[in-house]
């Protein structure tokens, strides 16, 4: 529990815990930089420890899960009898610990599937790229069952874009100091890969090169992040028959023999010109460069379960280079993970009967029943949209699916067999296997409505369109985002605006176009979306215009999503503790107003040191604005914030009226 964030403080009504005085700055005036204001006595008392490339309240919140799951864990021992999630949780979790072991075989666990790459031809490379798609990686292209975007009630396999060890194309493409220097360190790493493996220097060197070739040559036509967020170009449906005609060069026979499935009829092609690559780089690459780039990629999926001299070369790279981080994770830390992520539900079932208590999920609904009528209010209340369109929100919102805390059934782990015989990697592979093989046996079957997407003791929350659910994990159901014995304008400045901000996904620019079943219908007159686009842009337009580091511009067009998100929330959680007796008053709190104490716990959910590295990493790849946008240029659009603070034209933290945005 994240008692340093919190105080406890003597009010009239008895002893509450809020907001810390300790984590202000009172140096900064709210009106000059609120971020600062509210989290800058934080940020100065938790310095970023060098394991982490960020760190901030969200993650402190994660380090208490990781505790409570360590707790878990180390209490099994390894006395489970075999076969019990006990003693697959507890060996896989001791396996990862053993580190004489692991230096000891280096490198071998990887020889026979090694040699078996080294043997193939070219006739051989489907087979290989579909098993390497079952667990291990993700060469070339991937592919995921997931349901039809167009036909919620049943799953569809879909093919996408992928093969790029830097996540991003821009990685390959763009040429800006921090983008060149992140490729040539991947290009180093690739060469120490190879080398480990046993490569000569000047043999490695020239299969790095390969490998870089491949992948650039794939970031060439791959989408960008911008247009992945656009459904309607990424639902490109293609028989089977059409995938034999147009893309020849891939055995579609054994690519679904590979994966395991059958009886596929037809499939969703999320970027035709990706895979018309894919099609043509398999019959013009050397049969050797087509083996050393699956030869890195098997590797680089296994070198965080090898040997220390692997799994520093994989830190170095992903960890150091492209994030910041300037020391490794303790190895208890790294072992855990792997039963948490691959054994997450049965993990999740012992979580829950520990640490979550009954009667937070109780409160938990009450909240969200609150925050439901909010923003139906906010809805009806709408002068930008038409009374047919707002018919159509309405249902929706009354549709939603609402998930707390833990899954009414858990996930049968029986078929997974981990044996201390093997090595950590072979336990560790069969353990991916296991994952995709449930994952691809979906195929055929309705969508499982009853699913969960995160683990119980994940620090996070989500909103899926295809089942119109908004889900919150126990973990998160913490403070300083959820506090039972808090005052209501911290839990709703907290929790409160996470829910709205899972809600609000239902009618981002992405949620926007699935309907009260999940499937994706166009439910908007053209009037309406017109507008909404309008204020969705005069949105993004606010958070590029901010500079995250040296002369980089935030994204706002691909954080656009969680940027409406937390904008509704910040709305209708207001709106929602406004109707709260506190809301209603205004006793003060440790020298608060109660929306002050609103704005504070926002803020302080955002708190958080982080490298440059990082910041321009995130740039890249996450869909989310940084910490300091979160608060700083969301809050800017709401009267009862500058109210509230007494912020006044002239100072950084204004926004004149007529630059604000409303859309939920």
């Amino acid at each position: 529990m994240l008692m340093s964030l919190l105080v406890t403080m003597t009010v009239s009504a008895g002893n509450l815990k809020g907001v810390d005085r300790s984590n202000l700055d009172p140096t900064v005036a709210p009106g000059e930089n609120f971020y600062q204001y509210a989290c800058g006595g934080w940020m100065k008392a938790n310095p970023l420890d060098p394991q982490y490339a960020r760190f901030g309240t969200f993650d402190q919140l994660a380090e208490n899960s990781r505790e409570q799951v360590k707790d878990i864990i180390t209490s099994l021992g390894t006395s489970g009898r075999r076969g019990t999630i006990e003693q697959k949780v507890g060996d896989l979790y001791n396996m990862g610990l053993d580190s004489v072991r692991l230096n000891s075989e280096g490198g071998t666990p990887l020889k026979a599937d090694l040699d078996k790459i080294a043997r193939a031809q070219r006739a051989d490379f489907v087979k290989l790229i579909a098993w390497m798609h079952s667990g291990i990686g993700a060469p070339f292209f991937n592919s995921a069952v997931m349901s039809d975007l167009k036909d919620s009630n049943n799953n569809l396999l879909y093919l996408m874009q992928d093969g790029l060890g830097m996540g991003d194309r821009d990685y390959y493409l763009e040429n800006d100091a921090n983008t060149a220097k992140v490729r040539n360190a991947y290009s180093n790493y690739i060469g120490q890969l190879f080398q480990l493996l046993g490569y000569k220097k000047g043999a490695a060197t020239k299969a790095a090169k390969n490998v870089m070739k491949i992948e650039t040559e794939l970031a060439r036509v791959a989408m960008s992040r911008e247009e992945t967020r656009d459904y309607s170009r990424l639902y490109n449906i293609r028989t089977v028959a059409q995938l034999r005609t147009d893309y020849p060069n891939i055995n579609w026979d054994e690519y679904f023999a590979g994966i395991h499935v059958s009886g596929v009829e037809k499939v969703c092609l999320f970027q035709p010109k990706s895979l018309a690559k894919v099609n043509e780089l398999l019959s013009t690459l050397k049969e050797e460069q087509v083996r050393q780039y699956l030869t890195f990629k098997y590797a680089d999926a296994a070198a965080a379960y090898l040997s220390d001299d692997y799994v520093q070369a994989n830190f170095d790279f992903y960890s150091r280079a492209m994030s910041g981080k300037q020391v490794m994770q303790p190895r208890w830390k790294r072992a855990l993970n792997v039963p948490n992520t691959l054994l997450g539900e049965a993990v999740g079932q012992l979580y829950v009967k520990k640490y979550f208590p009954a009667d937070s999920k109780k409160k938990m609904q009450r909240l969200v029943d609150n925050l439901k009528v909010a923003l139906g209010e906010h809805i009806q209340g709408l002068t930008w949209m038409t009374p047919k369109t707002k018919v159509n929100a309405l249902v929706k919102l009354n549709s939603f699916t609402v998930k707390i805390g833990y899954p009414d059934k858990w996930r049968d782990y029986s078929g997974i067999d981990i044996d201390k015989s093997k090595s950590y990697w072979e336990n560790v592979l069969a353990a991916r296997q296991f994952e995709a093989a449930y994952e691809y046996g979906q195929l055929g079957k309705p969508v499982d409505k009853d699913r969960w997407q995160m683990t119980p003791q994940t620090v996070n929350a989500y909103y899926d369109p295809s089942t119109n659910e908004i889900c919150f994990p126990a973990a998160i159901l913490q403070p300083p985002y959820f506090d039972p014995s808090a005052d209501e304008a911290c839990n709703y400045g907290a929790i409160g605006v996470v829910i709205g901000h899972e809600m609000t996904h239902g009618f981002d620019d992405q949620g926007r176009n699935f309907d009260y079943t999940g499937n994706m219908v166009d439910w908007w007159t053209k009037e309406d979306a017109d507008r909404f686009q309008e204020l969705a842009d005069k949105l993004g337009e606010q958070y590029s215009a901010e500079i995250v580091a040296d002369d980089v511009h935030a994204n706002g067009k691909f954080t656009m999503g969680e940027n409406i998100a937390d904008h509704g929330g910040l709305r209708v959680s207001y709106s929602a503790f406004k109707k709260t007796d506190q809301g209603k008053g205004t006793e003060l709190i440790d020298g608060f107003t109660p929306d002050q104490r609103f704005f504070l716990s926002y803020a302080n959910v955002w708190a958080n040191n982080i490298t440059k590295e990082e910041i321009l990493r995130r740039t890249k790849v996450d869909p989310h604005s940084l910490g300091v946008n979160r608060v700083n240029v969301a809050i800017r659009n709401l009267e009862p914030f500058f109210k509230a603070f007494n912020i006044k034209a002239g100072e950084k933290m204004w926004r004149d009226p007529a630059e604000r945005v409303a859309i939920w």
